[in-house]
Parts: C-alpha cells; sequence; structure tokens
C-alpha cells in the first residue's frame, strides 16, 4: 500500500459576494464548478502553484493571502468517488492583481468550458466537486485564517 498523499493548491477568490469558480461540464455528473486549483510540481512551493493553478485555469495573476483552510480527501473513507488518490488541498484567500481579468484560457483543463462569477448566496444551487458550499460561506462570514509557516521564510538569530 502506497502512503504517497497529492498535494493540491487552490486559489479562493472573492470580489463583491461573489467568488470566481472554473465550470466544467463533467461526462459523468454534467455541469460542475470547482476553485482554481491542482497539484504542487516538483521543487515548487505551494503559493507558486496557486499563483500558477489561477492563471492557467482562470487567466488572472494573484496575490496569494493567508492559508484558508485545507480540505483532504482519503479514498477509503469515501467509497472512492473522487478516485484512489489519498489528496491534500490547501486553499488560500486570494485578490486579482490590477489589470487581470477573468477568463476561458487559450489552452482549458479537459471538459472546462468557463470561468464564472458565481453569487456566494447561491452557492447551494450549484455543484461543487467537493461539496463544501457551507464551509465557504462560513470562511466568507467569519475569515478566520490559518497560519502556514514556511521554513525558508522563518528567522533565525546567528549563533
Amino acid at each position: 500500500m502506497s502512503n504517497h498523499i497529492r498535494i493540491r493548491a487552490g486559489a479562493i477568490i472573492i470580489k463583491d459576494d461573489l467568488v470566481l469558480l472554473t465550470e466544467y461540464n463533467d461526462p459523468i455528473r454534467g455541469l460542475v464548478y470547482d476553485f482554481p486549483a491542482g497539484g504542487v510540481e516538483p521543487k515548487e512551493s505551494i503559493i507558486e502553484a496557486v499563483k500558477r493553478e489561477a492563471k492557467e485555469e482562470a487567466s488572472v495573476n494573484v496575490e496569494v493571502g493567508p492559508l484558508a483552510f485545507a480540505y483532504e480527501y482519503v479514498p477509503h473513507l469515501n467509497n472512492n468517488k473522487f478516485g484512489k488518490t489519498h489528496t491534500l488541498v490547501m486553499m488560500f484567500d486570494c485578490v486579482i492583481k490590477k489589470g487581470s481579468f477573468p477568463k476561458l484560457p487559450e489552452i482549458p483543463d479537459p471538459n472546462q468550458t468557463g470561468v464564472k462569477w458565481i453569487p456566494l448566496a447561491e452557492l447551494e444551487k450549484i455543484e461543487l466537486y467537493a461539496n463544501i458550499q457551507s464551509q465557504l460561506k462560513n470562511y466568507t462570514f467569519h475569515k478566520r485564517n490559518i497560519d502556514l509557516i514556511q521554513e525558508h521564510n522563518i528567522k533565525y538569530e546567528a549563533d
């Protein structure tokens, strides 16, 4: 049995009570939405991955803010509904940089059909790949962040 956990990084982009989501026409589930997110590449920091995924999936440059929440998918605890890969997704609060506008990328992900601003009040009316609408709404209301400690940013006193 493999102990591998796939690490994914995602962007939560909220503006004027709207959340930016990527739209997919899933062959099994139909119309489904997700956050701009994806796997962290070798030699890439989690922050670099968030920026890359936002650019690749929503065509936006983002300023990555604090860690909003983490989402874990454990296949055997979920009847393998999203596949057999144990996954940890780290979701960051992001802001679109000035002069950057969301749109479908020139080379979209497979089955990706759009990039949409969805009202937070209407989240229950859409299907997200992970059913975390209530957690997202709770986060936007309380704005409670989790510290991300990166070893390369820790300052040590000289011996």
